[in-house]
């Protein structure tokens, strides 16, 4: 199994490139976010407890992301392999997600960092939630979710720098030449 994660401050370009590596490679993509949105549409109770978590601009506990996570794994036993995008987000977490993966006789092949400065994921961003509304996007939940990422997130990409699975790529520039490059790093594997 090819399992990758993709990582990335919000606004990077995580979902955009994982569409068209879904599509190059076969592979299924796992957005937490995804999760979380489809859950809190369908108001489920849990949904409504990420609701409130996402509106205050707080992660969502480990034990409600792995959860969520492995149910989505195990939806897709004949899968090529799959995309982490948004997790893991600590260093426990990337842990539990080696632990599963491994009960699942899998791994993490490789892990891509998209590098997007400040400035332009604050636009990226702008620009987003204009065109689609997204509450998480909204300028005060946004400097949030952009400072846990820089203050708490990015501490995980050592844990994987460790292991010999990180790979950083620029996520400035066109989408096409962006995807030339993570393709380059997915073919090695």
């Amino acid at each position: 199994m090819l399992n990758f994660v993709i990582f990335g401050p919000p606004g990077a370009g995580k979902g955009t490139q994982s569409e068209k590596l879904i599509e190059k490679y076969q592979l299924i993509h796992i957005s937490t976010g995804d999760l979380f949105r489809a859950h809190i549409k369908n108001q489920s109770p849990l949904g409504q407890r990420v609701s409130e978590l996402i509106a205050e601009g707080q992660l969502v506990p480990d034990e409600i992301t792995i959860a969520m996570l492995e149910e989505e794994v195990d939806k897709n036993p004949q899968a090529k392999g799959f995309i982490f995008d948004g997790f893991p987000r600590t260093v426990p977490q990337a842990q539990a997600l080696d632990a599963f993966l491994e009960s699942k006789n899998g791994n993490i092949a490789g892990v891509i960092a998209l590098d997007v400065d400040q400035d332009e994921l604050t636009k990226r961003i702008a620009q987003r939630q204009l065109e689609t509304g997204r509450v998480d996007d909204q300028a005060d939940k946004l400097q949030k979710r952009i400072a846990e990422y820089f203050d708490k997130t990015i501490h995980v990409l050592p844990y994987y720098e460790a292991q010999g699975k990180l790979s950083k790529v620029n996520g400035i520039g066109k989408i096409d030449d962006i995807f030339a490059e993570l393709s380059a790093v997915i073919d090695k594997y």
